[in-house]
C-alpha cells in the first residue's frame, strides 16, 4: 500500500477514537452489568448473568477484530479471521445484511480493507437497516447498498471526497474520510451513485 498524500491530523485521531469509543460503550457496559450480577446469590440470576457476559464478550470482540483490520491493518501478512469472516461476524448482530462476495474476497488485504470502510460507510446511510453487497469492478471495488432512508448524506459525500475540513469531521462522518483517505493511496477516488430505493459507492482509478 503507498504511503496516504495527506496528513491525517489530530483531528482525524480524536474523531475515529470518538467513533471507536462509541461503538465499544454498549457491549462494554453490558460486560459490567453482567460481572455486576455475578454476585446475586441466585442461581437464576448467576446464569443469566454468565449469558450476558458471554453474549457481550463475543459483540466486543467482533467488533474489535473487525475494527483493527478496517482501520490499522498496515499492509503486509494478516493474522486472524479473513476479512469476509470478520465482517460477517460485525454485522451479524447489525440490522444489516452483509453479502461479501467471492470476486471481493480474491481482492488484495489492501482493497479488502478499503471496500470493510466503504461497508461501514453503507451501514452509516441505513439507520434504519438494509442490506449491502461487498464486490470487485474493473480496477477497484464497489458496495451496493439498500433499505429505507435517503442514502448517503451531503456530509458522508464530501467526506468521501476528502471535501470536508478536517476540523469539521464528526463521529459519523470521520470512517468516510478515512475511506477516500485509502481510496487516494490506492490511485483511485470514491463516486456515490442514487438510485430509487438504493445506491451504490465505487472506488474506481482516478486515471
Amino acid at each position: 500500500m503507498t504511503e496516504m498524500a495527506a496528513i491525517v491530523d489530530l483531528h482525524v485521531i480524536e474523531r475515529l477514537s470518538a467513533r471507536l469509543c462509541h461503538e465499544l460503550i454498549s457491549p462494554v457496559a453490558a460486560i459490567a452489568n453482567g460481572i455486576e450480577l455475578l454476585s446475586e446469590e441466585e442461581p437464576e440470576f448467576a446464569r443469566e448473568a454468565a449469558a450476558l457476559v458471554g453474549e457481550s464478550v463475543r459483540k466486543a470482540s467482533a467488533r474489535l477484530q473487525f475494527f483493527r483490520f478496517a482501520f490499522g491493518f498496515g499492509g503486509g501478512a494478516m493474522a486472524g479471521a479473513p476479512p469476509h469472516q470478520l465482517a460477517a461476524e460485525f454485522f451479524g448482530e447489525s440490522r444489516i445484511g452483509c453479502d461479501y462476495s467471492e470476486t471481493a474476497r480474491a481482492l488484495s488485504l489492501e482493497w479488502q480493507k478499503l471496500g470493510c470502510n466503504l461497508l461501514l460507510v453503507a451501514a452509516e446511510a441505513l439507520p434504519r437497516g438494509g442490506e449491502a453487497l461487498l464486490t470487485a469492478t474493473a480496477g477497484g471495488v464497489e458496495v451496493q447498498a439498500s433499505g429505507e432512508g435517503s442514502g448517503a448524506s451531503a456530509e458522508i459525500r464530501e467526506a468521501l471526497s476528502l471535501a470536508t475540513a478536517t476540523a469539521d469531521l464528526t463521529s459519523r462522518t470521520v470512517i468516510a474520510y478515512l475511506a477516500g483517505l485509502i481510496a487516494q493511496s490506492l490511485g483511485c477516488r470514491i463516486a456515490v451513485e442514487d438510485a430509487p430505493g438504493n445506491f451504490r459507492l465505487r472506488a474506481a482509478p482516478t486515471g
